[in-house]
């Protein structure tokens, strides 16, 4: 039987390790993770419980509202499409298979976590050799959390609104690390529910989520190559947008946006330059406009109003507000001020 780092039961297998390094996605399915209004008119299957999500996977529920899986004695999900109700979480760790995401494919890596939120729809699509599936999953539904600290802050945790090609990629320790909070989590289950059961399972999951946020964090120092740039493709990004007449048909650029451009998440893309800068991304477009807006503001012939509508404000007083909120001048104090 193999033991986490605390003793803890992990699985059944037997101990030699190459029998448990798992492999989440199988060589014979493309796995398609889309928000819900990306879905298509096709029918979706709709798991909105543990129970009915444990049951296609062909195995018992021990708890009503959380299970975690030993995928290589669970069924692989059937061809469809699904939409999540649940908080759901996959560690694969050895090369096989491919995620798709769009019309992009990703090459999953060993030692992986894909995150999934409430509400996003996953679909298997089939391909024309079939393995047996292996990995590991957790799943939650939210009311196991609520009431709990973890419920009260779990939209802090970004990367649920990761795209698929934002995965977390694990070192053997973080890996390790992983697996001991499953088996925490499964230790839990494997006793009678009482009223400790949904403080320490939350608690082990809100522990697990704080070691993944730690692990995105290397991940973004570590991969610089995948990152690379992308600070300054922003920079192009925007310098092209105002040099354009977009902001006067568009008005200013969003978060959003910027990120769709650049071909990231919304999420990923603002923890990303949080990680760079030390300020949200927001904020770096909003420094962005304010640069732009104090050379504008040089032009005598321009009144602010029409300096406010060049930059993509709807209203010349939000462009107003902000300017005296990061300058500490407004406008024609700014204006003023340059001209001694």
């Amino acid at each position: 039987m193999i033991q986490g780092s605390n003793g803890i039961p992990i699985t059944d297998s037997p101990t030699k390790i190459t029998d448990w390094i798992l492999n989440l996605c199988v060589a014979s399915f493309y796995v398609v993770i889309l928000f819900q209004k990306q879905a298509t008119m096709e029918e979706i299957i709709k798991l909105d419980s543990v129970a009915k999500y444990n049951a296609i996977r062909g195995v018992p529920t021990q708890h009503p509202l959380v299970s975690v899986l030993d995928l290589s004695k669970a069924n692989p999900l059937p061809v469809g499409r699904y939409n999540m109700g649940l908080y759901t979480v996959y560690l694969k760790e050895v090369k096989c298979g491919d995620l798709k995401y769009g019309r992009n494919l990703y090459d999953y890596q060993e030692g992986t976590l894909v995150f999934i939120a409430p509400g996003q729809v996953l679909g298997v699509e089939p391909k024309v050799k079939t393995f047996t599936p292996k990995g590991w999953s957790l799943v939650f539904h939210p009311e196991l959390i609520r009431g709990t600290s973890l419920g009260k802050h779990i939209q802090d945790y970004s990367f649920f609104s990761y795209k698929v090609n934002e995965a977390l990629h694990l070192s053997d320790k973080e890996r390790q690390l992983v697996l001991d909070c499953f088996a925490k989590i499964e230790y839990e289950l494997e006793h009678a529910i009482d009223k400790h059961s949904k403080m320490l399972i939350a608690s082990n999951i809100e522990l697990f989520l704080n070691y993944c946020i730690r692990f995105y964090d290397r991940q973004f120092i570590t991969r610089d190559n995948a990152h690379k740039g992308v600070l300054e493709k922003l920079e192009l990004l925007l310098d092209d947008y105002f040099s354009s007449d977009k902001p006067l048909t568009e008005g200013l650029p969003a978060v959003a946006w910027c990120a769709a451009k650049l071909n990231l998440s919304s999420n990923y893309f603002g923890d990303l330059v949080k990680k760079e800068t030390g300020i949200s991304a927001q904020e770096y477009i909003q420094s962005k406009v304010i640069d732009i807006a104090k050379e504008k503001i040089f032009d005598a012939s321009k009144s602010v109003s029409e300096v406010a509508y060049e930059l993509g404000f709807k209203y010349p007083q939000h462009f107003s507000r902000l300017f005296k909120q990061k300058v500490g001048l407004t406008p024609n104090e700014y204006r003023s001020a340059q001209s001694f």
